[in-house]
């Protein structure tokens, strides 16, 4: 008998919710939006704007769900802002900062690019706050005295604007109340409905199941935008520790709008690109002292107190604070390249700095230390419980230092964020995690539509996309752009049949007689991840790690039993990971090369970056068959799309 097994018949509490399993709801819409974090809301206050009927669905409470419910502490991309000297045009040229990237979907860069600024302007008129009005950092270096806007990381080139944007959800939220627009909340988006039942065929609405009352929702629109992020814990499951290692996203995204557009017949691509995780053992984000993206750029000192030299791009070393933010900085548009000495390791091994380090926050001026700690951590996401209970607690900036990870040596001078250099020693190197900033998902076009018809994404859905300024800019763009497309747009006619047979799939643990849990269910898909599709792939792994996820599917998960609702919501969960797993290996499977962009790596195809295979993978299920096709890395710039980006924008924009 299974641990789950052996609990279900004992202890188990009352649910506090009615149960009406089966019990059928029907919700009409112009647009529905599946997914009502950042972009799900952009997307729905747009749409609503210009005269859409809008519903917007979301499996959690929509005041706080998704990456962005915890903040966000700095706005990048902000061309459009009257300091930048930045235009778009330009950083798409630059290939550094924010649009970085062979794989960086340009469309999608370009569109955030664009109307970043605009989007701010937005949250401001929500309540938002993104200036000093309260006159707390006059006469620092980083305040516009007129604008009261206040910049990070690269003062020369004023494009990232710090925002206090703890409570920016509930901004979010209470325009959606005021506006109007429908929410149901709670509930689990299970399949996309299509026309005629067919894959492959327009989309029409969709179906899902309430996490509190176990109520099946039938939801008929004339489009779709699908907005639930990107896919998490594929390879590490962990309940209790979950918090630490998913730093910036929500633990709760599985995926879900992946598997059920995969289902439909959507084109995805980069569904092979993933990168080291840092494990469930890692310190929380943030909570460290360090140097790098919201402590950016902090005076790290050893244990005898000997201060850390800065070098800018070139290695020359920076001997002020105030020279560390006018080198380029970390998230200039530019690249920047500011860092700690690249050769820290070696000075390290030979006795010259000593184990720990900390962020000298009292050695910091005032104005950059209270713009680290204060401003951008306690409002970046998740930071902050990290300010109030280090507050409470004791701590004081001005004269407390803070420890940084402790280090290993190799890893001491390596660039990128320090609190993520603890990984080789907490997680085994098969652990991935999904890309940050631009991992897979699926194909959207300069109107952000999807290969089917009437079915659109925006944010970390699409390919490419990611961040907090990336989906609300993509959102509020989609949205505006299906509130076109549905005024002309046939009404739907919904599929009985198909309706049945995924109500059907959807209830099948109800009553079963089983003996595994949830929880047993995904730590084992995870494993097959672990040991089938780690960090090098071959062919014959990626093919049995195919075979025992299929075998999964046919025996424990069909042998998974649940006591509420929200067992069976994270058993639905548990069927999306498996499917995003399965889509993982196909788009392994079809990537014959390796890749340094997409830490991809084939032992059976050992070279990296071959001129032949720099171009995007896609991905796509037709009448139950993987169709493996290909895209050109500037797709969107070739015909019938115009030779440049802001003659496709004007075109596509619908402003």
């Amino acid at each position: 008998m299974s641990s789950y097994d052996e609990a279900s018949r004992t202890n188990t509490p009352e649910w506090p919710y009615p149960v009406n399993y089966g019990k059928e709801n029907e919700v009409s819409a112009d647009i529905l939006i599946i997914g009502g974090g950042i972009a799900g809301c952009h997307a729905a206050i747009s749409a609503v704007k210009r005269g859409a009927k809008v519903v917007v669905v979301d499996k959690a409470s929509i005041i706080r769900s998704g990456s962005g419910g915890a903040g966000v502490d700095h706005w990048g991309g902000a061309f459009s802002n009257p300091r930048s000297k930045t235009k778009p045009e330009e950083a798409m040229k630059s290939g550094g900062g924010p649009f970085g990237g062979v794989y960086s979907l340009g469309h999608i860069r370009y569109i955030t690019g664009k109307e970043s600024y605009d989007a701010l302007l937005d949250m401001e008129k929500m309540g938002v706050k993104v200036r000093d009005v309260d006159d707390e950092f006059v006469g620092a270096e980083f305040r516009d005295e007129e604008t009261k806007l206040m910049f990070a990381y690269d003062y020369d080139n004023p494009n990232c604007i710090r925002v206090q944007g703890a409570n920016i959800k509930p901004a979010l939220y209470q325009e959606l109340k005021r506006l109007g627009v429908d929410m149901c909340e709670h509930v689990m988006v299970t399949s996309l409905l299509t026309e005629g039942g067919k894959t492959g065929s327009r989309v029409i609405g969709a179906t899902g199941v309430n996490v509190r009352t176990g109520e099946f929702y039938i939801f008929k629109a004339k489009a779709t935008i699908l907005s639930t992020a990107q896919p998490l814990r594929i390879w590490i499951f962990n309940t209790e520790l979950v918090g630490s290692y998913v730093e910036h996203d929500d633990p709760n995204l599985a995926g879900d709008g992946d598997a059920m557009g995969w289902l439909a017949g959507a084109k995805l691509t980069m569904m092979e690109r993933s990168q080291e995780s840092s494990g469930p053992f890692r310190y929380p984000a943030y909570g460290t002292g360090n140097s790098s993206n919201t402590w950016f750029a902090c005076t790290i000192v050893d244990a005898k107190g000997k201060e850390i030299p800065w070098v800018d791009k070139d290695g020359r070393v920076l001997k002020t604070v105030a020279e560390r933010y006018h080198a380029g900085g970390e998230r200039g548009p530019f690249g920047g390249g500011v860092r700690l000495i690249p050769d820290l390791s070696e000075r390290i091994m030979k006795g010259e700095y000593v184990l720990p380090f900390y962020a000298d926050l009292p050695g910091m001026p005032e104005h950059e230390r209270r713009a680290i700690f204060g401003l951008m951590v306690g409002h970046e996401g998740k930071t902050h419980i990290i300010y109030d209970m280090y507050t409470k607690a004791g701590f004081d900036p001005d004269k407390d230092m803070l420890q940084a990870n402790v280090l290993p040596p190799e890893l001491a001078g390596k660039p990128g964020p320090w609190w993520d250099m603890k990984s080789k020693l907490a997680s085994a190197p098969q652990w991935r995690a999904t890309a940050f900033l631009g991992g897979g998902g699926l194909v959207v076009d300069w109107d952000m539509k999807t290969n089917l018809g009437g079915l659109y994404a925006a944010g970390a859905q699409t390919a490419g996309g990611g961040g907090h300024v990336g989906a609300a800019t993509t959102g509020r763009y989609a949205g505006r752009k299906v509130a076109a497309y549905v005024r002309t747009a046939v009404e739907p006619v919904i599929d009985r049949k198909q309706v049945d047979k995924e109500k059907a799939r959807v209830y099948a643990p109800v009553d079963r007689e089983g003996d595994t849990g949830w929880k047993e269910l995904q730590a084992g898909i995870c494993r097959i991840m672990q040991d089938y599709c780690g960090e090098y792939k071959g062919e014959e792994t990626l093919k049995r790690g195919l075979w025992w996820l299929n075998s999964i599917r046919e025996s424990e998960a069909a042998r998974t039993c649940i006591r509420n609702p929200h067992e069976l919501a994270r058993f639905l969960e548990c069927m999306v990971r498996l499917t995003v797993g399965e889509m993982i290996m196909h788009a392994s499977l079809a990537r014959k090369a390796s890749s340094s962009a997409l830490d991809f790596k084939r032992i059976d195809y050992p070279e990296m970056d071959p001129p032949e295979w720099n171009k995007f993978v896609t991905i796509r299920l037709e009448d139950g068959e993987v169709k493996v096709g290909e895209l050109p890395v500037n797709y969107w710039l070739l015909p019938p799309n115009a030779p440049t980006y802001e003659e496709n924008y004007n075109r596509h924009c619908g402003l």
